[in-house]
């Protein structure tokens, strides 16, 4: 591999982000895409999209001849917003599909070592947090707390970033006097359009371990580009 692309290469995962080795087999020659940096639409754009979302390299048929897609995706992470029941459940679950997991609550009573075994508390306010975290394209939100003083930072950072999934807690209720509060901070349709909630899939879900479960279904659909509705 030619040595600046391979200092390139290095530079995109450190930086965490997404791209694509992209090497055509009868030439050998090989170029990196960063797909989702770009509005264009070409065959092999759209396949690298593809494979990056379904976490799989590939290879694809081109004018040039068949070219192998090698993916390079950052770590997926997950940011829980309030260290409840469900949280308990569902943190587990995110980690066992490779996720990055952090429980933020600034509530210490919440967030203890005994409740979440293994798991990465954060104690500050969620704004503080995720404003260090850094949420990106490869990054999901989910707010379980019932409570806007921590909800809504969370949710006002979640809308400001590129992550790929955003859930919150409550009722249809609770969602819309959400949007209301969101609205008044500025936030338009399209921005509120981004929140999943009440969160997760309407599958009739009732324990914490249930919702747990349909939020994961929900995450799991978004990362891959298929409908929730």
């Amino acid at each position: 591999m030619d040595i600046t692309l391979l200092q390139d290469l290095q530079q995109a995962r450190q930086k965490k982000q997404q791209v694509v080795l992209a090497t055509t087999l009868s030439t050998g020659k090989s170029q990196l895409l960063h797909p989702f940096d770009t509005a264009e639409n070409s065959v092999l754009l759209t396949e690298a999209r593809t494979a990056l979302r379904n976490d799989k390299p590939r290879e694809v048929e081109t004018e040039d001849g068949p070219v192998f897609l090698n993916i390079f995706n950052p770590p997926l992470r997950l940011f829980i917003v309030g260290a409840v029941h469900i949280a308990q459940k569902l943190a587990p679950m995110a980690a066992a599909a490779a996720y990055d997991v952090t429980v933020i609550d600034p509530r210490r009573s919440f967030g203890s070592d005994f409740r979440f075994p293994e798991i990465k508390l954060d104690d500050r306010w969620p704004d503080e947090a995720l404003a260090e975290l850094r949420p990106d394209r490869r990054s999901a939100i989910v707010t379980l707390t019932h409570d806007a003083k921590l909800d809504d930072p969370a949710l006002e950072s979640a809308l400001s970033s590129d992550v790929f999934y955003i859930g919150a807690l409550g009722s249809t209720r609770t969602n819309a006097k959400r949007q209301e509060r969101l609205t008044k901070k500025g936030f338009t349709d399209d921005h509120l359009a981004r929140i999943h909630g009440p969160v997760g899939l309407d599958i009739g879900a009732q324990s914490p371990a249930e919702i747990a479960i349909s939020i994961m279904a929900e995450m799991t659909a978004c990362l891959r580009g298929k409908p929730t509705k």
